[in-house]
């Protein structure tokens, strides 16, 4: 059985640095920091500043671990206790729920729910339910 780990602390500080970026991003450029809208905005830019703050943004996004490997000295170790052919179908299913859901938790769950938007509040509570059925049907029900 998966097990998952506690962690308030480091869950605490990654939620402050979303948070933290949302909000600056909001300031700085006036765009809503949601990681699929910055995504599929690299690939029809309005503008050549609409495309740097984007660019810059995702390079911050995937250069994040080199620097987390320059502080400590080395990398935590990561389980994914799921197949590649798994993983590659899971990531099928959400790019088809944030292309219906009009965005996804990024932009729903931390800036739509801080402008208390109605319809990332129904997102949001979509996505929260539909991960607690899915956990509950594989560790449960399917017994994985």
């Amino acid at each position: 059985m998966i097990e998952t780990a506690f962690t308030p602390w480091q869950s605490l500080g990654g939620g402050v640095l979303i948070g933290l970026a949302s909000v600056l991003l909001m300031l700085s450029v006036g765009r809503i920091m949601g990681a699929t809208g910055v995504l599929a905005g690299i690939f029809a830019p309005a503008s050549v500043a609409d495309f740097s703050w984007r660019v810059a943004l995702l390079l911050g996004m995937v250069t994040g671990p080199a620097v987390y490997w320059l502080v400590t000295g080395g990398m935590p170790e990561i389980t994914v206790p799921a197949s590649m052919p798994m993983l590659l179908i899971g990531g099928f299913i959400v790019g088809i729920g944030v292309t219906y859901g009009s965005g996804c938790t990024s932009g729903h769950g931390v800036c739509g729910m801080a402008r208390l938007s109605p319809r990332s509040i129904a997102a949001t509570l979509t996505f929260m339910a539909t991960t607690a059925a899915t956990v509950f049907v594989i560790r449960h029900v399917i017994g994985g």
